[in-house]
């Protein structure tokens, strides 16, 4: 066995500290069969019925909501949807914490919003988790990454592959910064 010099001690990490699940451990299971079965499926379900399905576990959605394949949605009854939003394939919301999404919101495929975090100062890593806000006619771009702690102003738009860990103004277009730049030579 290799002996540990970390300063991390996952082992002693309490998932019951700083985390409220917000339901039953029966309501959660129920809720994971339903979206495995007709959320993360490839299968085109169709978004009125989904809508139903989240608006049943507790989550408000508006009207003309829609809700590409494959989409993974962690507790339905911390989600706030507005109107003509649409979510796209393979978008996961982890939503330890309310998540609040605006009207005319567009969150493109592949994006993550994650509300989960740990506290790496501590050695324990306990739950360093926050609401995410995105404001009415906010567009998150593919592949895209938003942290805990969040609020996307209004008409922001945030391109391909962003990563997103503080609060963003109102009517900005943010861009991803190109931390490097590989040239190729063709003879």
């Amino acid at each position: 066995m290799i002996e540990s010099t970390s300063k991390v001690s996952l082992k002693d990490f309490d998932s019951s500290v700083g985390l409220d699940r917000g339901a039953s451990r029966l309501k959660e299971l129920c809720w994971y069969m339903v979206k495995v079965t007709f959320f993360l499926s490839a299968l085109p379900y169709p978004s009125g019925l989904k809508t139903k399905l989240l608006r049943f576990f507790g989550a408000k959605i508006g009207k003309g909501v829609v809700i590409k394949p494959r989409v993974n949605i962690h507790f339905p009854w911390k989600l706030e949807i507005g109107d003509h939003t649409w979510i796209g394939e393979e978008a996961f919301l982890l939503n330890f914490e309310k998540l609040t999404i605006g009207n005319n919101v567009c969150i493109s495929q592949r994006s993550f919003l994650c509300g989960g975090n740990h506290d790496y100062r501590n050695p324990t890593m306990p739950y360093r988790n926050g609401p995410i806000i995105l404001k009415d006619g906010s567009w998150v771009g593919a592949c895209c990454f938003i942290g805990p702690n969040v609020t996307v102003g209004k008409d922001t738009v945030i391109t391909v592959g962003s990563v997103i860990v503080s609060d963003l103004e109102e009517n900005r277009v943010i861009t991803k910064p190109i931390t490097s730049q590989i040239k190729v030579r063709w003879k």
